[in-house]
C-alpha cells in the first residue's frame, strides 16, 4: 500500500479493538506490539507522541535491551502497512500524519459535544440523532489494545466518562421525545454499572413517572437513597430529593431536566487529548510559604495523589529515601496539591541548614512566620493569652486550633529533635498534619513511613529528556536512546543524579556520559549554584548520609559493597562478619542501615543503590580489606553455585534457577575476582558449577566468555600439574572445557573453538577421570559427534549414556539420538526416542528437558502437517521454558509456532509470536535467530504475494547472516538462500533464482543436514517446473521426501511446487518420477539438482 494509505480516505477506530480501513477495505495490522504502537500514536493524531510514551505503550512492563532499535523496527513495519510517509520522525518522538477526525474517538467527541449543544437549545430530534451516531461508533472498550497500560489510563478514563455523559444526554433527548419505555430499557443496565451516579437515577424516575408507573418511580428513588447511604453515608442531592417530592405531591415533573447537568457528575475533561501537566501555579491569596518551582515536575504525579490519600488518613507521613531520591520535591508538590484542603495553608520548614538540635523549633517558627517578639503571619485565636517563652510552647500556642500542613524537610541529621517536636505538635494541635522528609524514620507513634523509590526507567528517561532540553536546546533524546537508558539505569533512576548527568550534556554526549559513570563522583559535579552544598555534587549527597553513621554501621556498609546486585541475610552474615562484627550482630546493624536509607530491603534481599555502593567501595579500599572481603564473597558464592548445580536438573529447578538468577551479578563478580587474582582452581569450580545455569538462563555467549577467561589461566601442562596437586583438578578442568564447548555450540557459531574445547574435554576425561562423569561432561562427545559431524559413531556414544546411573543423562541420550534420526529422515524412530526423552525428563522433574523434547516432538507433527498438534505441543514447551527463563531456547520454537499459526489461518497470532521472538533475539544478541525471524516474516509476506516486503525482509535476514563476527551454520544459510531463490522464481527472475539455488546446493553439501537438504531440493524443483523440466522436478521432490522421511506434502512452497509439477506431467507420470526420486542417494539427488 502506498503513502496515500494514511491520507483522508483511511479511518482509524480505537473505540474497541484497533481497526484500520482504507476506502472501506480493512488494513491488516499484525502483531500485538504493532497494534499497541499504532494505538499509542492515535492517542494524539497529527501530533508528536514522545519516545518514552510509545515505549511505555508497546512494552508496559519490561522494555527490551536496545529499545530504541526495537521501536524503530516497529515503526518501519507500521510504515510498511500504512505507507512510507504515514509515520513522521520528530525530534522528541513520532507523529502519525493524519487529521484528528480520521479517528473514531475524535469524531465521537465532536458528535457528542454537538448533541449536547442541540439538547441545551431544545432541539431534541437533532440531539438524539447526533448522540446516537456518536454512541454507534463504540464497538467495545476504548483503546482495547492498550488495556492495562498505565500510559493510556488517563485517556481510557476520559473516553469512558465522555461515553457515559453522552449516554445520559441521549436518554434526555429520548425523554423529551416521549420515548419513555425505550429510555427505561437503556437506564436499567446503565444504573447497574454506575450505581452512584445521580443523573441516571433521576432520569429513571422521570421515565417511569411519564409512563404511568408512579409507584415504580417512587421505588426508584428509595433504591437510590439506600444505595447512597450504604456506599457513601450521604443522602440524595437536593435536586433528586426535590424531584421525589414533586412526585409525592402529584405534580408532574418535566419529561427531562431543563438543566441536563443539574445532578452532581464526574468532571469531564476537555475533548482535546490530554496535554502534559503544567507546573501548578500558586493560587491567589493562598496561605503558606511554598515558593514557585523553577523546573517541571516529572514522573511522580501518581505519588502526589498517593501522598494526599495517606495524609487524609494519617496525621504524620514520613517520606523516606536516600539523598537525591526527590523527597523534597515530592513533598512540596504534594503540599501544593493539598493547599486547597488546608484552610490555614501549607508551610515548609527547611531543616537542612540547621546544625544544632535545639535550633529545630526556631527554624520551624521562622518558616511559619512566628518571629521572636513579633506577631505570627498565621492567624491566631482572638482570645488574648500570655505568649510562651520557649519556642516549642510558642509553636503549640500559635498552631492551636489551626488546620494546616507542616512540611518538615530533611530531618535525618536532627532526627531526635524533629521527632520530639512532631510528637508535641501532633498531640497538642489536633488540626495539624505533618509531612516529613528524612533518610530514616522519626520513630514516633502514629508515623506512617512511605519509602520514596527511584523513578522507573520510563519516567527517568522523561526527566533526563526534560532537563536535557534546558541544558542543550535542540538535543534529541531518541538519537541516543540506548545511551540515555543506560545512564538512567546505572544511576538507579535517582532524580538528582539524572539531573546532574543531564547538565553534563553541555559538554558531553549521552554515550560519553554513560561511558564515564565508573567515575561518577568526579563526573557529576555540576549542580545548581543556588542548591544546598550537599546537592551540588553526587559525592556530597552520599557523604551527607555517610557522616551520620556510627563506626559499626560504616564498617558493614563498606563491606556490603562487595555484593553486586544485593544479597540475602545469610550471605551478609557469612561474608561480612568477623571478630569486629560478630554474625549475631549483623542483622541489627544491617537494619539500621536500612532505616538510614543506605541499604534497601526488598522481600528477602538487601541491596545498595549503585551510587551508594560505589562510595562504599571507596571506603572499603581505604580500610585495607579490599582483598579479604572479595575473597570471602567469592568463596561463599562458589559454594552456593556448587550446591545448586545438581538441583538444576531436578524438581527444584525453578526455585534454584531463581536463586542463581538473583545472585547472577554476585556470581559474575566472584568469577572476575578469580580471574583478576589468577585463582585458577576457584575459577574452575565456578565454571563447572555455573555451566548448566548459563545454558538454561540463555546466557550461553556470556558463559562461554567467562569460561574462556578462566581457561586462559591454565598452566603449561594443566593435566599433569593440576593432577599432582589435586586429584580432582583434572575432573574440574575437563568439566570446564566441556562447559566451554557446549556453550559455544548452543550460543555462538564459533565451531572450531567449540570443537577444540570438546575434544580436549573428552581426551582429558578418557585419560583419567573415573565414571560416572558430571552431566555436562557426559554430553561432550555425543554433542561433538552430532553437531560437528565428526567423531565415532553416535549410537555407540549414546549407548554409553544409556549406561549412566543418572536418569537425566539417559533421557538426554534419547533426545540426542532423536536428532540423529530426524537428520537421517528416520522420523518414526526419532519420534520414539523423543517420547522416551519426554518421559525420562518428566520423571526426574526437569522442565527444560521436557520443553526441549516437546520441541523435537513438534518437528514430527510439523512434517506430518498436523498444525493443531504442533501449536499445542510448542505452547506447552514454551510455557515450561518460560517458567525457568530459558529464553535462548524459545526463539526457534516461537518462529515454528508462528509458521504453524499462519498455516492454521491465525496470522495475528503468528505476528505476535514473531514479535516476541525478535525481542528475545535483540535482548540476547542472537544474530542467527534474528536472521531466522526476518526470514520467516519474509516467507509469510511471500505467501501473501507481497514480494516487495519479502525482498526487504530477506535482505535484512541476509545482512544479519553476513555479520563476519558471528559466522552462521551452513544448513541455515542454505535454507535462507533457497527461500530467496524461490522469491526470484516467483517474480520470474529465473537467472537470479538459478544462481541463488546453486549457492544453496553448495552449502548443503558441507552441512550434513537432512531437513535442510530436503528443503533446498524442493526449492530447485520449483525452478525446474518454471523452466519446463517438470520430470526432473518430480524426481527431486521424491528425493526430498525420502531425505526428509515423510511423504506428506506440507507448507506453502511444497504444495504449490508439487501442484505445478502434477499439472505439468499428470498425476500418473508425476508419481512414477517421484517414486524414482525416492530410490536416489543424497549425492545422486544433489547431482541431479545441479543446474
Amino acid at each position: 500500500m502506498d503513502g496515500a494509505t494514511a491520507g483522508a480516505r483511511t479511518g482509524y477506530a480505537v473505540l474497541g479493538p484497533l481497526e484500520v480501513r482504507h476506502d472501506g477495505v480493512r488494513v491488516r495490522i499484525g502483531g500485538r506490539r504493532l497494534r499497541a504502537l499504532l494505538t499509542s500514536l492515535l492517542l494524539t493524531p497529527g501530533r508528536t507522541v514522545a519516545f518514552d510514551t510509545l515505549v511505555a505503550g508497546v512494552w508496559p512492563s519490561d522494555p527490551p535491551t536496545g529499545v530504541g532499535n526495537a521501536l524503530q523496527a516497529l515503526v518501519s513495519r507500521l510504515r510498511g502497512s500504512l505507507g512510507r510517509d504515514s509515520v513522521v520522525a520528530e525530534t522528541s518522538g513520532y507523529r502519525l500524519a493524519i487529521a484528528a477526525d480520521q479517528v473514531d474517538a475524535h469524531r465521537f467527541a465532536r458528535l457528542a459535544a454537538a448533541g449536547r449543544s442541540a439538547l441545551a437549545r431544545g432541539d431534541a430530534d437533532e440531539a438524539a440523532r447526533l448522540l446516537g451516531d456518536a454512541l454507534a461508533l463504540w464497538r467495545g472498550p476504548a483503546l482495547a489494545d492498550l488495556a492495562g497500560c498505565a500510559v493510556a489510563g488517563a485517556e481510557i478514563a476520559r473516553l469512558d466518562v465522555l461515553r457515559l455523559s453522552a449516554m445520559e444526554d441521549h436518554i434526555d433527548a429520548r425523554l423529551l421525545l416521549g420515548r419513555n419505555e425505550e429510555a427505561v430499557g437503556a437506564l436499567v443496565p446503565l444504573i447497574a454499572g454506575h450505581p452512584l451516579r445521580e443523573r441516571p437515577r433521576g432520569q429513571l424516575m422521570r421515565a417511569l413517572y411519564a409512563s404511568g408507573r408512579q409507584v415504580e418511580a417512587l421505588a426508584a428513588y428509595e433504591a437510590a437513597r439506600a444505595a447512597f447511604a450504604e456506599e457513601l453515608g450521604t443522602d440524595p442531592s437536593p435536586e433528586l430529593a426535590g424531584l421525589h417530592l414533586s412526585m409525592l405531591r402529584g405534580t408532574a415533573p418535566p419529561p427531562a431536566s431543563t438543566n441536563p447537568h443539574a445532578f452532581p457528575r464526574v468532571p469531564e475533561p476537555d475533548i482535546a487529548a490530554p496535554k502534559a501537566a503544567p507546573v501548578l501555579a500558586a493560587p491567589e491569596n493562598k496561605k503558606g510559604n511554598l515558593r514557585a518551582r523553577l523546573t517541571s515536575f516529572v514522573g511522580r504525579e501518581h505519588d502526589v495523589e498517593r501522598a494526599g490519600e495517606l495524609l487524609a488518613r494519617n496525621r504524620l507521613v514520613t517520606l523516606l529515601g536516600p539523598g537525591g531520591a526527590g523527597k523534597t520535591r515530592l513533598a512540596v508538590e504534594s503540599g501544593e496539591a493539598l493547599a486547597g484542603r488546608m484552610p490555614d495553608g501549607v508551610w515548609l520548614a527547611e531543616l537542612a541548614p540547621v546544625s544544632d538540635p535545639e535550633g529545630v523549633p526556631q527554624a520551624v517558627l521562622a518558616a511559619l512566620g512566628m518571629r521572636d517578639g513579633g506577631r505570627s503571619s498565621v492567624r491566631t485565636p482572638a482570645v488574648v493569652t500570655p505568649e510562651p517563652v520557649d519556642p516549642v510552647g510558642r509553636l503549640v500556642a500559635g498552631l492551636a486550633g489551626r488546620r494546616q500542613l507542616v512540611i518538615l524537610d530533611n530531618c535525618e541529621h536532627l532526627v531526635e529533635a524533629a521527632a520530639a517536636l512532631a510528637e508535641r505538635l501532633l498531640s497538642e494541635c489536633p488540626g495539624i498534619r505533618i509531612l516529613a522528609t528524612s533518610r530514616e524514620p522519626l520513630g514516633i507513634p502514629g508515623e506512617l513511613v512511605w519509602s520514596v523509590r527511584p523513578l522507573d526507567q520510563a519516567h527517568a528517561r522523561s526527566l533526563f529528556a526534560d532537563r536535557a532540553a534546558t541544558a542543550r536546546p535542540g538535543y534529541a533524546v531518541e538519537d541516543e536512546a540506548d545511551a540515555v537508558a543506560r545512564v538512567c539505569r546505572e544511576l538507579d533512576g535517582m532524580p538528582l543524579a539524572i539531573e546532574l548527568a543531564a547538565a553534563r550534556l553541555r559538554t558531553l554526549s549521552a554515550r560519553q556520559i554513560a561511558d564515564r559513570l565508573d567515575d561518577r563522583f568526579r563526573l557529576l559535579t555540576g549542580g545548581s549554584r543556588t542548591a544546598l552544598p550537599r546537592h551540588q555534587t553526587l559525592r556530597a549527597v552520599v557523604e551527607w548520609s555517610w557522616d551520620l553513621l556510627d563506626e559499626r554501621e560504616r564498617l558493614l556498609a563498606a563491606r556490603f559493597a562487595v555484593f553486586a546486585g544485593g544479597a540475602t541475610l545469610e550471605a551478609v552474615e557469612r561474608v561480612c562478619s568477623d571478630e569486629r562484627l560478630p554474625p549475631e550482630d549483623v542483622l541489627d546493624v544491617l537494619a539500621r542501615l536500612v532505616d538510614k536509607s543506605l541499604v534497601v530491603h526488598e522481600n528477602t534481599r538487601y541491596r545498595m543503590l549503585e551510587t551508594i555502593r560505589a562510595y562504599a567501595a571507596e571506603r572499603l579500599a581505604e580500610s585495607g580489606e579490599q582483598q579479604a572481603m572479595p575473597l570471602a564473597q567469592a568463596r561463599f558464592f562458589t559454594e552456593l553455585a556448587e550446591l545448586a548445580e545438581p538441583e538444576l536438573r531436578r524438581p527444584g529447578q525453578v526455585e534454584w534457577m531463581a536463586v542463581l538468577a538473583a545472585e547472577h551479578d554476585n556470581l559474575t563478580a566472584a568469577l572476575r575476582f578469580a580471574v583478576a587474582t589468577a585463582d585458577f582452581g576457584l575459577g574452575l569450580r565456578l565454571v563447572g558449577a555455573l555451566g548448566w545455569y548459563w545454558f538454561l538462563a540463555g546466557r550461553r555467549s556470556e558463559g562461554a566468555q567467562r569460561a574462556a577467561e578462566v581457561l586462559a589461566l591454565a598452566p603449561e601442562d594443566p593435566g599433569t600439574r593440576l593432577g599432582r596437586d589435586d586429584p580432582g583438578s583434572s575432573r574440574r578442568l575437563a568439566m570446564a572445557l566441556a562447559v566451554h564447548g557446549i556453550l559455544l555450540v548452543g550460543g555462538t557459531s564459533c565451531w572450531q573453538e567449540a570443537k577444540d574445547a570438546l575434544n580436549r574435554a573428552v581426551a582429558l576425561a578418557r585419560a583419567g577421570v573415573p565414571r560416572p562423569w558430571p552431566a555436562m561432561l557426559s554430553l561432550a562427545e555425543p554433542v561433538l559427534s552430532l553437531f560437528m559431524g565428526i567423531g565415532p559413531d553416535l549410537d555407540g556414544l549414546v549407548t554409553e549414556l544409556f549406561d549412566d546411573p543418572d536418569p537425566w543423562v539417559v533421557a538426554s541420550g534419547h533426545l540426542l539420538r532423536a536428532h540423529a534420526h530426524y537428520n537421517a529422515g528416520r522420523i518414526d524412530q526419532g519420534e520414539g526416542d523423543v517420547r522416551a526423552a519426554v518421559d525420562g525428563f518428566r520423571t526426574v522433574g526437569d522442565r527444560w528437558g521436557v520443553s526441549a523434547a516437546l520441541g523435537s516432538l513438534a518437528e514430527a507433527s510439523t512434517l506430518r502437517g498436523d498444525d493443531a498438534t504442533t501449536i499445542a505441543v510448542i505452547r506447552e514447551a514454551l510455557a515450561l521454558a518460560d517458567e525457568i527463563g530459558a529464553v535462548e531456547d524459545t526463539t526457534f520454537m516461537r518462529t515454528r509456532l508462528a509458521m504453524a499459526l499462519s498455516a492454521s489461518g491465525d496470522r495475528a497470532g503468528a505476528e505476535d509470536a514473531l514479535d516476541e521472538a525478535m525481542e528475545i533475539c535483540r535482548a540476547t544478541g542472537d544474530r542467527l535467530a534474528e536472521s531466522g525471524v526476518q526470514s520467516v516474516r519474509a516467507d509469510l509476506a511471500r505467501e501473501e504475494g507481497d514480494f516487495a516486503l519479502a525482498r526487504r525482509l530477506y535482505d535484512e535476514a541476509r545482512r544479519f547472516a553476513a555479520d563476519p563476527r558471528v559466522p552462521l551454520p551452513a544448513p541455515y544459510l542454505a535454507v535462507l538462500c533457497a527461500s530467496v531463490g524461490m522469491l526470484a522464481e516467483q517474480e520470474g527472475d529465473l537467472r537470479a533464482a538459478r544462481e541463488t539455488h546453486t549457492e544453496a546446493l553448495r552449502l548443503v553439501r558441507t552441512g550434513h543436514d537432512g531437513p535442510a537438504t530436503g528443503l533446498v531440493l524442493i526449492a530447485v524443483a520449483g525452478l525446474l517446473v518454471r523452466e519446463g523440466d517438470a520430470t526432473r522436478a518430480a524426481t527431486l521432490l521424491g528425493a526430498a521426501a525420502r531425505i526428509r522421511g515423510i511423504d506428506t506434502v506440507i507448507g506453502y512452497d511444497h504444495v504449490r511446487i508439487t501442484d505445478a509439477a502434477i499439472a505439468a506431467l499428470g498425476r500418473r507420470e508425476y508419481s512414477r518420477h517421484h517414486a524414482h526420486g525416492r530410490t536416489m542417494t543424497d549425492d545422486e539427488a544433489l547431482a541431479l539438482a545441479q543446474p
